[in-house]
This record gives C-alpha cells, sequence and structure tokens, in this order.
C-alpha cells in the first residue's frame, strides 16, 4: 500500500462513535475509514460478515447492514483509494469497490503494478483473497496503471477526483 502524506490520529468518525455503535457487531468499532477498508479488503473471503455491506466512494466509506443500520466514514481529502482486479477470462462490472461482495479473479497472486503520472507506485503487490489489489493514491490526478502478471500485461487511465471509480475491473491481461 502507498501511503502518500502523513496521516492524522483520525480520517473522521470512528466506527464505534455515536450512530456507529452497530457496527461492534462486525468488530469495527474504533476504527477510522481506511482502517475499516483495509480490514475488509484483506480479510479471507470465507471471514467475511454476512449482512454487512461496506461501499467505498471517493470521499466516504458508506456502511450499512440487513437490520437497517447506516453509517458513514469520511476518507482523508487528500487520499483516493482505488481497488483493482485484473483478470484473464472473467470481470464484473464496477464502480464503487464494495469491500464485502466484490470479487476478482486473480486471488491471493502477485502482481507488478506501476502507477505513473511521473512514478506514484512501482512495486510487487499480493492480491487479497477477493482478487483485489487495493492502493492509495494522491486525490486529483490522472494516471496510467500498468499491471504485470507473469508475462500478461494490461493498462487503463484512471483519474482521482470526486466523481472518480474506486474500483477497476478493466484490466484484461494479454
Amino acid at each position: 500500500m502507498l501511503v502518500t502524506a502523513c496521516a492524522p490520529a483520525s480520517t473522521g468518525p470512528v466506527a464505534g462513535e455515536t450512530g456507529n455503535a452497530w457496527l461492534s457487531d462486525y468488530d469495527l468499532d474504533g476504527l477510522d475509514a481506511r482502517e475499516v477498508i483495509e480490514h475488509l479488503d484483506t480479510m479471507p473471503v470465507t471471514e467475511r460478515p454476512d449482512g454487512l455491506i461496506a461501499s467505498v466512494q471517493p470521499d466516504v466509506l458508506l456502511l450499512s447492514d440487513e437490520a437497517g443500520n447506516e453509517s458513514s466514514l469520511d476518507l482523508l481529502e487528500d487520499e483516493f483509494y482505488v481497488s483493482i482486479a485484473p483478470y484473464s477470462a472473467q470481470t464484473h462490472d464496477c464502480f464503487s469497490h464494495s469491500l464485502t461482495t466484490c470479487l476478482g479473479e486473480l486471488n491471493n497472486e502477485d502482481i507488478d503494478v506501476t502507477v505513473t503520472d511521473a512514478v506514484i507506485l512501482d512495486e510487487t503487490i499480493r492480491t487479497h483473497d477477493n482478487g483485489f489489489a487495493g492502493i492509495w493514491l494522491p486525490r486529483d490526478i490522472d494516471a496510467t496503471v500498468t499491471v504485470e502478471h507473469g508475462d500478461q500485461t494490461a493498462s487503463t487511465t484512471i483519474s482521482t477526483a470526486k466523481d472518480d471509480p474506486t474500483c477497476i475491473t478493466t484490466l484484461q491481461l494479454t
């Protein structure tokens, strides 16, 4: 994961604060948006909480459950979370990454990821059990993301502004 700036102690509301107490049922109490995102995205698929929906928007993490509880946790103003799922054979349309339901094809695989607008990121990242690799980028950039897996490569342009997707599922490896 790329940390682009020193983060303050809190990125906004934390799970478990007034109105968010229901999140303790999912072991998310006391976590800020960034911590919830990293916790859920890296969790093995079989251990993901049933009934919880967590959707990463460009500026907020939206949380809800089957009981009708809803909360939102603000993301930092200078960071943008994007989750990428390179694939060979099948994918799905996605705009806002769901931390609890999105599944990609390449789970637990090493991929080389480069993000350029100048070099922002150039490293080997292991996809999570859900087939996605989550990265934190600076806000308001236009960049090219290139993924290599074995002898296959895929590239696309991405942006990190307020109306841009947080889920990239269009990187077909060829």
